[in-house]
């Protein structure tokens, strides 16, 4: 079966100017490294400057600024500049600052929350409506849905999984890879898969998805970047969640994923009858009687 993949853009996980200077940083000249480094650490004071400017904050030469403006795939400084502002106008998670061991208590309240922020507004932007109903599609159809993630992911699916009394079918979501396995193979038309791995690339969950997909099971992938995963299911959602490696800074992909879980979530109850959001809310409100006496 052919990968549905609605991608507002070609690209399924476009990336972003600051983005572009991480990955092509290690391609470049020790110098125009500098000019990189700099626009890093200071994307708002950089979108101030003019070419002479941040030569002399980088401490190299005008033809260097120019030269690291083509290594970015830019036509020069002029072009730079009109992609900068444009990615710190939509809120680029790569502008905002990782957490740094001796930050203060309010720069790292303010760092987190910008990230979060940042990186929320991004799937806002960039995630296919199309691919969304289409998914939403599937899982109302489904007669059983199967969540399945590794590490972070796996927190994403076990969220995931508690929300079963709104998705109206039973739900599991297993930790375990065997049982993941297990589960997958024992799908039949009526099961939706739904696999979780920011990279697309988690070996163990690219399995299973593969056992459901032999097994006769569809699958749902919700991925950052693009990989085997998303070419294996039969629709995809690109949530183009910004990840990095510093020690200090959290999963923003985990937050990307339990929203789109969240926004499947309610687009599936939109889509059952209102006795169902009846009893729906009726379970909630004895739960609810029943804390209270607790």
């Amino acid at each position: 079966m052919t990968t549905l993949d609605h991608s507002v853009e070609a690209d399924p996980r476009p990336r972003s100017l600051l983005e572009k200077i991480s990955e092509r940083r290690e391609n470049m000249r020790a110098s125009e490294q500098c000019v990189g480094d700099w626009v890093l650490a200071n994307p708002v004071d950089t979108s101030m400057m003019n070419l002479a400017g941040l030569a002399d904050a980088a401490g190299v030469s005008e033809p260097t600024v120019v030269r690291f403006c083509t290594a970015i795939g830019l036509s020069g400084f002029r072009a730079f500049k009109i992609e900068l502002v444009r990615s710190l106008a939509l809120g680029d998670p790569g502008a905002v600052a990782a957490v740094a061991r001796d930050d203060g208590i309010e720069a790292v309240v303010s760092k987190t929350v910008d990230r979060t922020i940042s990186t929320l507004d991004r799937v806002r932007r960039r995630i296919s409506t199309e691919a969304l109903e289409e998914a939403a599609d599937m899982l109302t159809q489904a007669r059983e849905i199967v969540f399945i993630g590794a590490g972070t992911s796996g927190i994403v699916a076990l969220d995931a999984q508690q929300k079963f009394p709104v998705l109206g079918v039973p739900c599991s979501a297993p930790l375990d890879f065997h049982e993941q396995y297990m589960a997958a193979s024992m799908s039949v038309e009526e099961t939706v898969v739904v696999t979780i791995s920011n990279s697309a690339r988690t070996r163990t969950v690219v399995d299973v998805a593969k056992a459901a997909k032999s097994a006769g099971g569809r699958v749902i992938a919700i991925v950052g970047d693009d990989g085997p995963l998303a070419q294996i299911a039969d629709v995809t959602l690109h949530t183009s969640a910004f990840e990095d490696t510093e020690m200090y800074t959290p999963t923003v992909s985990r937050i990307a994923g339990l929203v789109v879980i969240d926004i499947l979530t309610s687009l599936v109850a939109l889509r059952r009858p209102s006795s169902h959001a009846k009893r729906v809310t009726a379970m909630k409100q004895a739960l609810s009687e029943i804390a209270r006496h607790v």
